[in-house]
């Protein structure tokens, strides 16, 4: 490690500590329950808090959508899923202040870089999935692994994991008192519930993923949750589990997840008729598949059906690797596609543009807008009736970051409203 990468570790390292220290190291008063993975983590933290609330349980919650201690809640403004050390503490500090029992915070392979989750004592970590991301900062894939299991490795008690993920080897290495492991179908699972390699494991089986929801059952009790995609499946799993290693029964659990009527820019539907228009966050290969998949396969894509995709991707020098295979991605499945400015930073938008169109071999079902508002404008003009307009990378986002740290207020779903409303009046 180079001498100035050094001390800015030291650096992160003390800020942590007498964060903590000034605050009184308000965690040990607190259940504190740290999810990771590279997607689906806010959507656990929205998923198991609110589980926790319909249990009766004093909870705080900290994701890249809202801050919620009690019922104060707040947009996440910071543009960080996970905020600085000093922020964390206080966060922590105000929800035990506040009698919460529970502290629920998404944990990112940076704040554990940056040592923000130091000296917050974690009694359960919950691992959702591991797809190539952040490569770029963290040197290798493997870097970046290595940086979410410091999460498991430090915490002892609870582990919650995803046995269908292929990184499931790495993440049961870590020791603890007790693992909870869970998954979809596949083999049958004797009741919803057995032990293997250590754990128990909750399983959904009957899956049926619907254009009002996704349905499953687990132990023989029915979910019918109104969340889109089978990736939500995985997501309600951890949040269940959660609950599970809490003593939360499933009754509990089914009556809270199917009061929920969706995530802020996850899979939302934004408009309904004459043409669906969708938000969602997703800015990596893996989500943007996922969610495009999940559109193809729960609606009915006649032939005269078009889906019509404003695809982006974040600058700042970050996974450069992604933009060409984001394009890719698009050209599969979207019948139209407007490349459009995400998240540029520092860097030129209109190259991060080119770069995902370097994974595109046809000219004739794309074209370039860099503003973004226009090209959401473009997308719904070429909206028919029953078409479909996916709109990916920002999802609920308030922010678009531009150079020298420059933000403007921002938000895809506020812009699709605004536009729409000045063709056909209302909503």
């Amino acid at each position: 490690m180079r001498f100035f990468e050094r001390i800015k570790n030291i650096y992160h390292f003390l800020w942590a500590f007498f964060s903590a220290l000034f605050f009184g190291f308000p965690s040990k008063k607190l259940k504190v329950i740290g999810v990771t993975g590279t997607g689906g983590k806010s959507t656990v933290v929205e998923l198991a808090a609110r589980i926790f609330e319909e249990a009766g349980f004093k909870t705080a919650s900290l994701s890249s959508i809202k801050i919620k201690v009690g019922e104060k809640e707040k947009k996440n403004l910071f543009k960080m899923t996970m905020p600085g050390r000093g922020y964390l503490q206080y966060f922590l500090w105000r929800a035990q202040k506040e009698g919460r029992q529970y502290a629920i915070i998404e944990v990112t392979s940076e704040g554990i870089l940056q040592h923000r989750q130091k000296f917050i004592d974690f009694d359960i970590a919950c691992f959702t999935n591991l797809f190539p991301e952040h490569i770029e900062r963290h040197g290798s894939f493997e870097n970046y692994r290595e940086a979410k299991g410091k999460l498991f490795q430090a915490t002892k008690k609870i582990h919650i994991l995803n046995l269908d993920d292929e990184n499931l080897k790495y993440f049961l290495k870590f020791p603890a008192k007790k693992k909870i492991g869970y998954k979809i179908d596949g083999d049958k699972i004797d009741g919803g519930r057995t032990s293997i390699i250590g754990a128990s494991i909750i399983g959904a089986e009957d899956i049926q993923v619907l254009a009002s929801g996704i349905k499953f059952f687990i132990q023989n009790k029915e979910f019918n949750l109104k969340l889109l995609g089978k990736f939500n499946i995985y997501n309600a799993l951890t949040a269940i589990c959660i609950a599970f290693s809490q003593g939360i029964d499933l009754e509990t659990c089914q009556k809270a997840l199917e009061k929920i009527e969706g995530i802020p820019g996850r899979m939302e539907i934004v408009i309904e008729k004459p043409f669906k228009v969708i938000v969602d966050y997703a800015h990596t290969p893996d989500a943007l598949e996922k969610v495009y998949q999940t559109i193809h396969g729960t609606w009915d894509m006649k032939h005269e059906t078009k889906m019509i995709c404003v695809l982006g991707a974040c600058g700042g020098g970050r996974d450069k690797w992604k933009r060409p295979e984001l394009g890719k991605i698009a050209e599969k499945y979207c019948d139209k596609i407007i490349l459009t400015n995400e998240d540029p930073y520092n860097e030129n938008p209109l190259k991060i543009i080119k770069e995902i169109e370097g994974g595109l071999s046809q000219i004739q079902n794309y074209e370039k807008i860099l503003d973004r508002k226009e090209a959401i404008k473009k997308a719904l003009s070429l909206a028919r009736l029953e078409d479909i307009v996916i709109i990916t990378g920002k999802g609920s986002e308030p922010w678009m970051c531009l150079a020298r740290g420059r933000k403007i207020p921002w938000d895809d779903r506020e812009i699709v409203k605004e536009e729409f409303k000045k063709t056909y009046g209302k909503i």
